[in-house]
């Protein structure tokens, strides 16, 4: 092992082992910030300027392997999304457990007016390890209610409803022969 520790604390300690290729050796592995952090920072292997509007695919020069049964998810980091106004196009990101090339994330320059300089070795997104449910999906004819109903898109309050699908006090159901939405 090098002297630089390992990023993820003592791999004893650890709840799931995360192997981590290292495609670029001039920069760090992924690593928490702050002890209880939930977010490993990813860094950008390239500099890169984002004008107003404009998203780029940043790579990370890592390559990574999970355990069978969980996913990776990338997420921004509120910092660059507060000062630069920069997100993530697909946020947040899905990296199966079965993929293995390089993780790349997806940057958006959402400012109307500056453009934002990303340089190599910037921690630009933050990864986040998740044990992951198996589902069986199961078809029925109806679903069991609950306390909720449709509601959907804005119906619990908060700035206003949409009065889009899946409002309430709207009567829709799904035709199972079209797959259509009637009202």
């Amino acid at each position: 092992m090098s002297g630089r520790g390992t990023p993820m604390g003592d791999h004893r300690h650890a709840d799931v082992a995360m192997l981590v290729q290292r495609l670029d050796d001039g920069l760090p592995l992924p690593e928490r910030e702050h002890p209880g952090d939930a977010g490993l920072d990813l860094r950008s292997r390239i500099d890169v300027v984002l004008a107003p509007g404009q998203r780029a695919l940043i790579p990370t020069g890592i390559a990574i392997a999970l355990p069978a049964g969980h996913v990776a998810f990338v997420h921004a980091r509120s910092g660059l999304a507060l000062r630069h106004g920069i997100g993530l196009v697909n946020g947040p990101g899905v990296i199966d457990a079965g993929y293995r090339g390089e993780i790349g994330v997806i940057l958006v320059n959402h400012d109307r007016e500056s453009s934002v300089a990303i340089r190599r070795g910037d921690r630009i997104a933050q990864l986040i390890v998740q044990a992951l449910a198996v589902v069986e999906v199961i078809e029925v004819e109806a679903l069991p209610g609950s306390s909720r109903g449709v509601g959907g898109f804005g119906s619990t309050g908060g700035f206003g409803s949409t009065g889009g699908f899946g409002s309430t006090g709207e009567r829709q159901h799904a035709s199972r022969a079209t797959g259509t939405v009637a009202e």
